[in-house]
């Protein structure tokens, strides 16, 4: 994965590893998922646009949904998990049943 297309907070990446067992470094294959879903997250933020990457993990076993934004022409990676409504809204764009 070419790190000059994306960025984090460390401190961040390292919470979200304790809380949901994903690095930022892994959520980066969502993007790689040539299926992948983006949608504009409308519930967070007003500062700052924000979206959603539903899309398959380096294995490509599981649907991850990774929050992002656009800083400075970098995908800013701001929280990743394996969420259910992610899997979901992914396997409903992808007619997976």
């Amino acid at each position: 994965m070419d790190e000059t297309d994306f960025e984090w907070d460390e401190t961040k990446n390292l919470d979200n590893q304790r809380k949901h067992g994903i690095s930022f470094d892994e959520a980066q294959f969502a993007f790689l998922d040539v299926n992948r879903v983006i949608a504009k997250d409308i519930d967070h933020s007003q500062d700052e646009t924000r979206y959603y990457c539903f899309g398959l993990n380096e294995e490509r076993n599981g649907v991850l949904t990774v929050r992002f934004t656009y800083r400075n022409g970098r995908i800013r990676i701001i929280g990743a998990g394996y969420w259910r409504r992610g899997k979901k809204i992914y396997e409903q764009s992808n007619s997976i049943q």
